[in-house]
């Protein structure tokens, strides 16, 4: 078994980070497995959508530590080496984002710093009753910069701005009421949740998901008007495919749609 499993159904990438001994974390044999999967991911048109899960009793605890301070050794101190691992990192998470397939972490026992990054870049996120998640790397003095990016964009100011701050750790009810992840359940029906959720996504037409992604990420920054002029243009060009009209007539009728696309 290889550092980063896959295997699909019903449409459906399932990924599992398999470095259990680690707590599964971002490595640079992981970041690299991750990489390939979504350049095999981005060209796939039979997968609509995606989960990432972890083997073990952790989703991902983040940067590989020792392979960092490993790093430290080059004669530059390391800046070489820590400026590519969070280029790669970031390569990453922005190729997650990029993926016309909704992404869905299932997450269980903690996700921290990197790990917890991982969370916020999905799309969606579903967590086991129980579930910890921080951004601690203030906790042994290094400040979690990167993996500001994605939790500042998912949950308010204030509250990001204490866990970065602070080192503590919420769990999965206050990451839910926050908006870090959609659905909190036992443990024992985490894969289950997930999954139902990627299917249903799945289900839908698939063309018009990876438009709609898109757009969502696009127009979100945009100020107000401009995000209306900008979505308003995505709604003209996906009314105009045979297939929307298609699914209207089909919604109309009480029938199921008979789309051409995948």
């Amino acid at each position: 078994m290889g550092i980063l499993e896959r295997h699909d159904a019903d449409s459906v990438a399932h990924l599992r980070l398999n470095a259990p001994e680690r707590l599964n974390a971002l490595s640079d044999e992981m970041l690299a497995a991750l990489q390939e999967q979504i350049g095999a991911l981005k060209e796939d048109r039979s997968i609509r959508a995606v989960v990432i899960s972890g083997a073990g009793k952790a989703f991902c605890a983040g940067h590989d530590l020792k392979q960092m301070t490993q790093g430290r050794q080059a004669e530059d101190g390391g800046r070489a080496y820590f400026k590519d691992l969070f280029d790669r990192c970031a390569g990453v998470m922005t190729g997650l984002r990029a993926l016309p397939q909704p992404v869905i972490a299932q997450v269980h026992g903690i996700a921290t710093a990197a790990g917890c990054q991982l969370v916020a870049t999905c799309d969606m996120a579903v967590a086991a009753t129980g579930t910890r998640f921080g951004v601690n790397g203030v906790n042994i003095g290094l400040f979690c910069s990167t993996p500001m990016v994605a939790l500042s964009r998912n949950i308010p100011r204030k509250q990001a701005f204490e866990m970065l701050t602070t080192g503590a750790f919420i769990d999965a009810d206050r990451a839910q009421a926050l908006g870090l992840v959609n659905h909190v359940v036992p443990e024992n029906a985490l894969e289950d949740r997930a999954t139902e959720l990627a299917r249903t996504v799945a289900a839908k037409l698939g063309a018009a998901v990876k438009i709609g992604k898109s757009a969502f990420y696009d127009q979100i920054d945009m100020p107000l008007h401009e995000a209306y002029r900008f979505t308003g243009d995505v709604m003209v060009e996906n009314m105009l495919w045979r297939d929307t009209e298609e699914g209207i007539a089909a919604f109309l009728e009480k029938r199921d749609p008979d789309w051409n696309q995948p």
